[in-house]
């Protein structure tokens, strides 16, 4: 058991000695769990964490489902590791910031495959984009299965004017795997070129991600 270790070794007691930047992946892990099962300490529960995804870049593609049926996980320790996963992508992202220009659907495709992977729903996300076609910022504004009246042009448009967008890019996932839009992705794509030209602020794009798969609208000659 972690309490049975040399001071030393005791994450906690290592971070404050040594500072967090000098614990292993396991040691982190454990910290943010505390706990472990009756049988295994913290740093087990970790270590058996990082068998099951092989490497710790992996982590963030586990769902709470998957992760916390790992023995000494649970539900509440799921979430809180996730959690922290996910404010660490925050963090990073915000920190590193640069300017993303859009100059193909690749750039889109690259920057949402791993956001949209883990998801059983459809997630519709609207880009917004300024003049250089940099992102200014994103938001999903509907997730479900996507039928003609599921996403209303008001919702987006009302996001671009007030963030002052040049141009919206479209983006929804597809969690079969298949690419290729459907008769509604088709339909509600030609609704919302047309309110966007209406406004002058254009769709530029739709982008199907499916997995490691993805569709672009303009590049398959469906968009102007």
């Amino acid at each position: 058991m972690i309490k049975d270790l040399p001071i030393q070794d005791k994450p906690r007691e290592k971070a404050l000695k040594y500072g967090v930047n000098n614990l292993t992946d396991s040691e982190l892990i454990a910290i943010i769990l505390r706990t472990g099962a009756i049988s295994a300490s913290a740093l087990d529960v970790a270590r058996e964490i990082l068998k099951q995804v092989e490497l710790v870049e992996n982590l963030n593609l586990l769902s709470i489902n998957k992760l916390s049926k790992i023995k000494g996980v649970g539900e509440v320790k799921a979430i809180t590791l996730l959690a922290a996963l996910e404010l660490g992508r925050r963090s990073y992202q915000i920190s590193h910031q640069k300017p993303i220009k859009v100059n193909s659907a690749l750039v889109i495709f690259e920057y949402f495959k791993y956001l949209l992977i883990k998801e059983k729903q459809e997630n519709f996300i609207v880009v917004f984009l300024d003049n250089q076609k940099n992102i200014i910022t994103y938001k999903t504004v509907f997730i479900g299965s996507l039928n003609y009246l599921s996403v209303h042009p008001r919702e987006i448009f009302k996001e671009a004017i007030v963030r002052s967008s040049a141009s919206v890019i479209l983006v929804h996932n597809h969690p079969s795997g298949m690419a290729t839009p459907s008769k509604v992705d088709i339909e509600t794509t030609e609704r919302l070129i047309k309110t966007g030209d209406l406004l002058q602020i254009p769709v530029i794009d739709h982008i199907i991600i499916a997995n490691d798969k993805y569709y672009s609208f303009y590049d398959n000659g469906l968009m102007k």
